[in-house]
């Protein structure tokens, strides 16, 4: 057994507390995340960790809260070192929100005591787990040697970014850190670390780790992860609870992380403006529509500095991601005007009851995470023709594509709808693909379990699960 670190001065593989306490840890993650003996796989992410191991660098776990950051590493990636041979005893799990190991969320005292426990071992794999208890503390050496508590002001301090790089650099330390509040969860901590660091951002089940795992018949699987998303605790649990799982995980977790770590007093700004981008996912927005909606609904001005600033919020806590327009003609990034996809359906359903308004935001939300997932860099296209109106002026028109995906030398230009079964829809979805005359391919995906097909113009069709599970994978 591993030594998940529970006493600061004694500790024992053979001490019955101790192992008390393992059983009690490893049960309660094997509760959440089995199920009938199946449990949920995390390949992706277990294969950049191993290929990042023993790299000199230390591996930074991000990503928004309960996506299971410390299940990757504690149930998935350790167990597999152990597999595979790895010396149990070389394995330090340090939990710094155990009441035990307060000391250790002082900066000098942390670094010490993996050294120590370290030294005399060839390689250690350490894993420290809420890095972000770690509280910041003047340099000791202006202080006479004390340990005082830095205010925001101080400049000369030390904290968790310098005990991560410091430990990363003992040749015989393997270092892996998560974190799962406020100051964890900003995306500027890839900014702290620079490249220093390899950060890698947790996201919640894509639809090919969930179907993996529930199984069963497609369609029905992409339902109900259209309705309740990937967050694992969220999967995990019985329909009649998934719910209010997740309406509790945004009104008591997250928006407690965003105002405590942006230090925001209106918090009904807040949430208003979570309710309208939800309302409004896949909708090309910018602050002064944003801002209009906000005074149509709540009767209140709101300035466009403080929308912005809002949404930096979500987005910087990775609840929010956005898709900027792409000139398709003159390749580039484009304009004010940007589409908001939350991470995982689940949560934007959340924010809105439950109530589905548009099937077509929900698909393109999930098809948007899931390129992302796979790694693609993927925008919003956009393309401008003239052409002349029945006066024989000339006019120019803006035609937008859902997305434009590339990855290495593959690229798509991607439309997401329900159905093309009209003929009002089909010209509206082919429209654009008919005005680009360049060999990108071009792709119809649509809500049916349909067999990959070409029409007369080239352009595929596909169903959503298809395209999902096998054709961008």
């Amino acid at each position: 057994m591993f030594l998940i670190e529970k006493s600061v001065e004694f500790y024992s593989f053979y001490d019955c507390n101790t192992l008390i306490c393992v059983v009690i840890i490893v049960k309660k993650c094997r509760i959440l995340h089995e199920f009938g003996n199946k449990m949920i796989l995390r390949d992706k992410y277990l294969n950049i960790l191993l290929s990042n191991r023993n790299n000199g660098f230390p591996k930074v776990l991000t990503g928004i809260r309960r996506c299971g950051k410390s299940y990757l590493m504690k149930e998935i990636f350790i167990k597999h070192l152990i597999d595979y041979g790895m010396d149990e005893n070389s394995i330090l799990i340090l939990e710094l929100d155990i009441d035990d190991n307060v000391r250790f969320r002082d900066p000098i005292y942390l670094g010490e005591y993996v050294r120590s426990w370290c030294k005399g071992k060839s390689s250690c794999v350490v894993f420290i787990d809420e890095i972000q208890l770690v509280y910041k503390i003047i340099n000791p050496s202006l202080t006479d040697g004390k340990h005082i508590l830095a205010k925001e002001s101080d400049t000369e301090t030390v904290g968790f970014v310098d005990v991560v790089l410091g430990l990363s650099r003992e040749k015989n330390i393997d270092l892996y850190v998560s974190g799962s509040n406020s100051k964890m969860l900003s995306s500027d901590i890839a900014t702290q670390f620079r490249d220093k660091a390899v950060t890698i951002q947790l996201f919640p089940l894509s639809f090919s780790e969930f179907y993996k795992y529930r199984g069963g018949a497609k369609t029905e699987a992409l339902y109900e992860y259209m309705q309740y998303g990937g967050m694992p605790l969220a999967v995990l649990k019985d329909e009649s609870e998934k719910a209010e799982y997740l309406k509790r995980l945004f009104d008591t977790t997250y928006f407690k992380d965003i105002i405590e770590r942006n230090k925001l007093r209106k918090s009904n700004y807040l949430d208003e403006l979570c309710n309208i981008l939800s309302e409004c996912t896949g909708s090309l927005l910018n602050t002064d529509k944003i801002a209009n909606t906000y005074m149509s609904v709540c009767h209140e001005k709101i300035d466009k500095d403080t929308v912005n600033k809002y949404i930096d919020c979500f987005v910087d806590a990775y609840i929010l991601k956005e898709a900027k327009r792409y000139d398709l003609k003159g390749r580039a990034e484009i304009g004010a005007l940007k589409k908001y996809y939350f991470c995982d359906t689940g949560l934007r359903n959340a924010r809105v009851d439950f109530a589905f308004n548009d099937e077509g935001q929900l698909l393109e939300n999930i098809v948007y995470n899931e390129l992302i997932y796979n790694g693609y860099v993927v925008n919003v296209g956009t393309f401008d023709t003239v052409g002349k109106n029945k006066d024989g002026k000339s006019i120019r028109t803006t035609n937008e594509v859902d997305f434009y995906a590339r990855k290495g030398s593959r690229q798509f230009y991607i439309q997401v709808t329900s159905d093309i079964s009209s003929a009002e829809t089909r010209a509206r979805e082919y429209r654009p693909f008919l005005m680009l005359k360049d060999q990108i391919q071009k792709i119809i995906v649509i809500n049916k379990p349909i067999k990959e097909s070409f029409d007369e113009n080239g352009f595929m069709i596909i169903g959503i699960t298809d395209f999902l599970l096998r054709f961008i994978q």
